[in-house]
């Protein structure tokens, strides 16, 4: 299947980087290109896509992905978070003095909204990409969405 991230769909189309374009414009002005793009993607984008963790703050968003895809929400804990982010520093929301808290404030604010649109909910823990793929793949078997492979 093909794949497309929307935040580099989103950096192209700012010209620059969303971390920038967050410290420039503020997180509303981004989150209204935010929406354009991901309104456009599951329109026209047939595969997976790969949305930023803020997308499902925005209630036309959350319709536009339950109406439009099959959403997967890939639940992690803010310490399983934290443990894969605590060095990243293009995330504009974690560059703050106590990310674990703010990962936790994020978490308490979204993964309603992530399981509001979600058709699936696959628990990441710490297993392999692998392994994640292949529970993905279960769910989808089981939906009658892909076809198992052939024995």
């Amino acid at each position: 299947m093909s794949f497309v991230d929307s935040d580099p769909v989103i950096e192209h189309r700012l010209g620059c980087s969303i971390r920038a374009y967050f410290e420039r414009e503020g997180e509303e002005a981004f989150r209204d290109i935010e929406e354009q793009v991901i309104d456009e993607l599951t329109h026209s984008h047939d595969g997976v896509l790969s949305t930023g963790g803020g997308s499902v703050l925005r209630p036309a968003n959350r319709e536009r992905l339950r109406a439009r895809c099959h959403v997967i929400y890939l639940h992690s804990v803010p310490e399983d978070l934290y443990r894969r982010l605590r060095h990243d520093v293009n995330r504009p929301l974690l560059q703050v003095a106590d990310p674990m808290k703010r990962l936790r404030e994020l978490y308490a604010l979204r993964d309603p909204l992530y399981r509001e649109c979600a058709h699936f909910v696959i628990e990441t823990g710490r297993p392999s990409v692998a392994s994640l793929v292949n529970m993905i793949l279960m769910q989808l078997e089981l939906a009658g969405l892909v076809a198992p492979p052939a024995a």
